[in-house]
């Protein structure tokens, strides 16, 4: 799944993301943990790793969109 950056804390690692069916996620510094992102901006379009469906939907991992 792909979002934007919605909010970024740098200092707590946590934000949220907008998908691109208009739900705002929040996410906490363990999704990024284990990922190479050290740091988001606000309009940064991410890649998504999900758990869960519905309202019990939760990231597990945000990563920098690449290119093939």
């Amino acid at each position: 799944m792909q979002a934007t950056v919605s909010r970024y804390d740098a200092e707590t690692g946590a934000g949220a993301v907008l998908t691109d069916n208009g739900i705002e996620l929040p996410f906490g510094p363990e999704s990024l943990a284990t990922t190479p992102v050290r740091l988001l901006r606000i309009g940064q379009r991410v890649r998504l790793e999900t758990t869960g469906t519905g309202a019990g939907l939760a990231i597990t991992s945000v990563r920098f969109i690449t290119l093939p």
